[in-house]
């Protein structure tokens, strides 16, 4: 049987699993990206168990949810996903609440703004959408410096890219990406 390296890139290992169909080539992305879902699902949900039953929903989910859909970068696809079954947990168990209100908890929800929310959703989205839009050694370069949090030498040893064309796949990525969000109504 043969192994999977650990530096391998997660778009390499979804090529692979779509390839196999083996559970087992996802074991590395499960470890990569782990303490992120759990540390999203903990944010949102403010509860270690209902945060640890979200991790395992979501890798259970991984399996079929990567062979139905094209995922141009894993990390930011990921956590969507992960937003997004946090909310909808949410909203479930919301509908079974009912709150006391008085006059004080009106004047404290003065500031609460629902639709600043959704807002800020569809701008993580629009986000996504143009960094997934972006040439490939922009995106790559992109996605590892901005939101691997990778260093350029990082990038040069995973991808072969010198330094100089980093720098510049960076630079011009940054501005594509304002120009796309620009367009999509987002400064």
């Amino acid at each position: 049987m043969k192994t999977i390296k650990h530096n391998i890139s997660d778009e390499e290992l979804l090529v692979h699993y779509r390839t196999t169909g083996n559970p087992a080539d996802l074991a590395l992305l499960y470890q990569r990206y782990m303490p992120m879902v759990y540390g999203v699902a903990l944010k949102y949900l403010k509860d270690s168990d209902d945060a640890k039953d979200v991790v395992m929903q979501m890798f259970e989910e991984l399996l079929d949810n990567i062979l139905k859909h094209e995922i141009l970068v894993f990390r930011p696809w990921l956590y969507t996903c992960v937003r997004n079954t946090c909310l909808m947990e949410i909203r479930k168990n919301s509908r079974n609440l009912s709150v006391n209100i008085d006059n004080n908890f009106m004047e404290f929800c003065d500031d609460f703004n629902l639709d600043r929310i959704r807002e800020q959703e569809d701008s993580e989205n629009k986000l996504v959408k143009c960094i997934e839009a972006l040439p490939e050694k922009q995106r790559i370069s992109v996605q590892r410096f901005f939101i691997e949090e990778r260093s350029y030498r990082e990038i040069e040893e995973a991808t072969g890219f010198s330094l100089k064309m980093i720098k510049s796949f960076i630079q011009n990525g940054k501005r594509n990406l304002k120009l796309c969000l620009e367009k999509k109504g987002i400064r």
